[in-house]
């Protein structure tokens, strides 16, 4: 792996070479890490991010327009290590807060057949962003004990309104997996490390990829590689929550890391293989203000590799 980690070294992106830096190479310099993330605060992907903001420093459009909201801007903060603690972002999660706190979203939320039917990944994405960004407030709790409150009994969450779904959604489950993970390590909340590690099964037991009835994959999607996922699923970002939680090592996780491998390209760095955005600066839902480099069998795209390399570290496949 000495090559690219030499090429992602000369990454002109600051948020590969942090991720790099603290997460791959297990560097703990303080003054280096904080230039880094300086780097990434006042990088020219997050000033377009951010772009959209107003004197009051909102972002003046609905909280989850997509991918260009305020929700969707902190998740990818959150992602791409933007420094915790930016009180800047703080008319952005009030944004976010005033939305999903609010009483006209709580009248989307129906009990069906004795289940919650909720975009549960909503209350996960805000949580996370809040956590990781250092925005947490006393609302933090109310969110996670939402997400708990809602979760179904075979450990997920689905917005499936038909009565005869019984079954957890891949894709409203793994992003509140990944909140209330992390907002039990942070809070020493049992009741939520209990609820991640139950929400984990959904995945684990399909072996993040295959039916359960015969072993066929889900959805073709879910084994190709994009950055950024947003709501959606694939084993890459499956594969990183697992890390994340502390799941990494089930060996239920061992054939979406050995599909994973094999998804290395030519020159050692790993492709994305679809997109869930496109680059435009118009009012359109899934417009993206900033590349995420594309779709390529054969080019190397460094968000996705530097999320690959940390997954194969984590799972003790690349050292």
């Amino acid at each position: 792996m000495t090559e690219i980690v030499t090429k992602l070294q000369q990454s002109q992106e600051p948020c590969i070479r942090l991720k790099l830096y603290r997460d791959i190479l297990d560097r703990e310099n303080p003054e280096i890490l904080k230039k880094l993330e300086e780097e990434v605060k006042n990088s020219l992907r997050v000033s377009l991010l951010l772009s959209e903001r107003n004197k009051e420093g909102e972002i003046s459009h609905h909280p989850y327009g997509k991918w260009y909201g305020a929700h969707w801007v902190l998740s990818i903060l959150a992602d791409i290590g933007y420094p915790a603690g930016d009180k800047s972002l703080l008319p952005l999660r009030d944004q976010v807060l005033k939305w999903l706190l609010s009483k006209d979203h709580e009248k989307h939320i129906k009990i069906i057949s004795g289940k919650v039917r909720r975009c549960a990944s909503q209350e996960g994405n805000a949580l996370y962003s809040m956590l990781k960004l250092g925005l947490a407030d006393e609302n933090a709790e109310e969110l996670a004990q939402r997400l708990m409150k809602w979760q179904w009994p075979d450990g997920g969450w689905n917005c499936d309104r038909n009565p005869e779904a019984i079954n957890s959604s891949f894709m409203e489950t793994l992003i509140p997996l990944r909140a209330l993970s992390l907002y039990g390590r942070t809070s020493g909340d049992n009741k939520a490390i209990v609820s991640a590690k139950k929400a984990a099964e959904i995945f684990l037991k399909r072996k993040m990829f295959k039916r359960s009835s015969d072993g066929s994959i889900i959805e073709e999607d879910f084994i190709k590689l994009h950055y950024p996922c947003y709501w959606r699923y694939d084993i890459l970002f499956g594969l990183k929550v697992m890390a994340e939680a502390g799941f990494i090592s089930d060996p239920r996780c061992i054939d979406a890391l050995d599909l994973l491998e094999s998804k290395r390209v030519t020159d050692d760095g790993f492709p994305a293989e679809g997109k869930y955005y496109h680059l435009s600066d118009k009012l359109v839902s899934g417009k993206s203000l900033v590349d995420w480099g594309g779709v390529s069998k054969t080019k190397m795209n460094e968000f996705i590799t530097i999320d690959a390399l940390w997954v194969l570290k984590k799972a003790g496949r690349f050292k």
